[in-house]
């Protein structure tokens, strides 16, 4: 068993993006190993144990980046930092020991390709569990490993990235099956047949169209130590405005974009520093989008006031009149739940205790409607769904990644983000502190990418696009039938179990 722990866990460490080895396909043997161990389990429980095992392990691998805004920028003791990839990978590990369980209870009642199916549906229906249940953190979202390779995600168009993850799960079960079950081999060669073919298809086809409208992203690269120290605010506000001149100079763009709290100051209060971008989009004749924090006086009284983390759109006169909040919020980062039963404060204590935002629009700019999604919202479904269902023809992620270094967590942001692009079929525009910035086209191409630790600028013809992706057209009653035929499925096969239990007594 610990055989087949070790081949999980290896499957996704390799299989999800890092900066050492990264090969998509190895991620399959995330799932083919789990569903090994429920196979071969003596017993529910041993499947159970030994598939949240091999989960734990797998998710520790990829949670590992989060000890960096703990223990470095949240300034707790590496004792407690330390602890905390695991405890959440261990919490997370019980969805991974959950489905190795499902599939030992399905295995001793059916086989072949009911067995494979039956398999994706979990899978899938797991994943929009895990990114729904406790606020949602569906990070190792298993289609998302083969981000960089366009053609293996483009399935996510029709039934969304859950549902590519459950097709993945099937083909790599029929994997397992092919020594046992002479139609597994043929199952398996299918469902990548039909992967690939429907990919390299779409890839070639897909009208990407008209590239006029010119955006310009800017990665500043600033010292995440050092961002909310007083003493750099005005260096900070000259690096953009600098970067920012230069790229307009050059490209002309209709609008530049700044990442996620790029100005460290409250961009509503008549400072020196909202000026400063006063005088660059009047000057250079550029609207600007750029995040900072932002607060709503909620008693004058007592000067209670909340916090919201805000991208906002200044035109080029210097007026802010659109803002999009955060509606996601990152728990323990940026907000406290259960703040009355919890003793500690929160993990990462420059982040700010912010208020989700309500009832966003997209940005409307030149007759382009740029839907935005702030830091890690790019990795849920349903926020970049809501923004196009609303309108956005563009979308826009803004992020701040330096918080993690040079881990794994920028470049599985990046491959997470991606799959908004193809569910979609928008361009998607990426701006980051640190990077990775990027330009992704809307089957998932990274028409343009910056370097990483670096303050540069990153500008690109764009379109804007206005037709559904058939995902975006059932993404409605799609989620509802992957739980429902999970849940039928297994149904049956416990009415079945208690009938041949009944006929044999």
């Amino acid at each position: 068993m610990l055989k087949l722990v070790l081949l999980a866990t290896l499957g996704a460490w390799i299989g999800f993006a890092n900066p050492l080895f990264h090969f998509p396909p190895a991620v399959l043997a995330f799932p083919l190993g789990l569903a090994w161990i429920g196979l071969r389990a003596v017993s529910g429980g041993r499947a159970f144990r030994f598939g949240w095992l091999a989960g734990t392990l797998a998710a520790t691998g990829c949670f590992y980046w989060m000890v960096i805004p703990v223990q470095i920028y949240g300034g707790l003791p590496w004792y407690v930092a330390l602890p905390c990839p695991v405890l959440l990978a261990g919490f997370i590990g019980l969805y991974f020991g959950l489905f190795a369980y499902a599939m030992h209870f399905a295995g001793k009642r059916i086989d072949g390709m009911p067995l494979c199916l039956l398999a994706g549906f979990a899978w899938a229906s797991m994943e929009m569990l895990m990114g729904s249940v406790f606020s949602g953190f569906p990070w190792m979202n298993l289609s998302s490993a083969f981000a960089a390779w366009p053609f293996a995600v483009q399935g996510a168009s029709v039934i969304g990235a859950y549902g590519l993850s459950g097709l993945y799960t099937a083909l790599a079960v029929a994997l397992l099956l092919c020594a046992t079950y002479r139609g597994a081999l043929v199952l398996a060669v299918s469902l990548t047949a039909l992967i690939a073919g429907f990919g390299f298809w779409r890839v070639s086809a897909f009208d990407v169209g008209k590239l006029d409208y010119m955006v310009t992203l800017v990665q500043g690269n600033v010292d995440q130590g050092q961002k909310w120290d007083r003493a750099y605010q005005a260096a900070t506000v000259r690096k953009y405005a600098r970067l920012s001149a230069e790229a307009i100079a050059l490209h002309h763009p209709k609008v530049v974009i700044w990442p996620e709290t790029a100005m460290p100051f409250y961009l509503q209060e008549p400072t020196p520093y909202r000026k400063a971008l006063e005088t660059l989009v009047h000057e250079t004749d550029t609207p600007l989008i750029t995040g900072s924090p932002a607060y709503r006086v909620t008693n004058t009284k007592t000067n209670a006031y909340v916090l919201y983390n805000r991208a906002w759109l200044m035109d080029t006169l210097g007026q802010t009149t659109q803002s999009y909040d955060k509606e996601h919020l990152v728990p323990f980062g940026e907000y406290m739940p259960l703040e009355e039963w919890i003793p500690f404060k929160k993990l990462v204590q420059a982040a700010g205790d912010f208020k989700p935002g309500l009832d966003n629009r997209p940005l409307k700019l030149n007759g382009v409607a740029l839907g935005m999604l702030i830091c890690y919202e790019a990795i849920f479904p349903d926020l970049a769904q809501q923004q196009v269902e609303r309108g956005a023809n563009v979308l826009v992620n803004i992020s701040n990644d330096a918080w993690f270094g040079n881990t794994s967590a920028p470049g599985q942001h990046l491959d997470l983000a991606t799959m908004r692009a193809v569910e979609q079929g928008r361009w998607l525009a990426r701006c980051t502190n640190t990077g990775i910035s990027a330009f992704i086209d809307p089957v998932g191409r990274r028409a343009a990418v910056g370097n990483q630790f670096r303050a540069e600028s990153l500008s690109m013809k764009i379109a804007a696009l206005t037709a559904d992706t058939v995902y975006h057209r059932i993404n409605g009653w799609l989620k509802a039938f992957i739980h429902v035929m999970t849940a039928a499925a297994f149904g049956y096969i416990l009415i079945a179990a208690a009938r041949n239990k009944g006929t044999v007594q």
